[in-house]
């Protein structure tokens, strides 16, 4: 995986993965997270919260 390590911010999933410039809240991108951990059980563990900022993923 190309991003291992490295910090994805709120906006970056917003226009990557849903392919817009959102204006608003970045909550949503919150609730999808939090969604794919509770899917993913321990394995979701991997995928860091860094504050203000966004996303990592850490080692599988």
């Amino acid at each position: 995986m190309a991003n291992i390590g490295n910090v994805i911010t709120r906006e970056d999933f917003l226009l990557k993965i849903w392919g817009y410039d959102y204006e608003g809240e970045t909550r949503t991108v919150d609730v999808h997270i939090a969604s794919l951990r509770n899917k993913l059980k321990s394995a979701g563990e991997n995928i860091k919260t860094v504050r203000n900022l966004g996303y990592k993923l850490g080692e599988i």
